[in-house]
């Protein structure tokens, strides 16, 4: 436990940013996990499909400059994503 008052407040602080990265964080992975589920619906139109990958991308690259998650995380997501909405394109 900290011992002097500089410590405590940098314990709270870093408490209060951990809770704050973790709900951003989980966002993001909804975020992604939404974009997921539309590709497997077939009722979904490609239009939406390209909007929420957009979305999604875009919000990679605010995390990753937040530091939030890594940049290679965000580059390989943004990747793999981009792949996936590819094949759905084709089928």
């Amino acid at each position: 436990m900290p011992h002097t008052a500089n410590a405590k407040k940098a314990h709270r602080k870093s408490l209060k940013i951990r809770l704050a990265n973790r709900s951003k964080r989980s966002a993001l992975r909804t975020l992604i996990k939404k974009f997921r589920t539309s590709l497997a619906d077939a009722e979904v139109a490609f239009a939406e499909k390209e909007l929420l990958f957009r979305l999604v991308t875009k919000r990679l690259d605010q995390s990753a400059a937040k530091n939030l998650i890594h940049r290679n995380k965000a580059a390989r997501d943004k990747s793999r994503l981009a792949s996936q909405l590819a094949a759905a394109k084709s089928s």
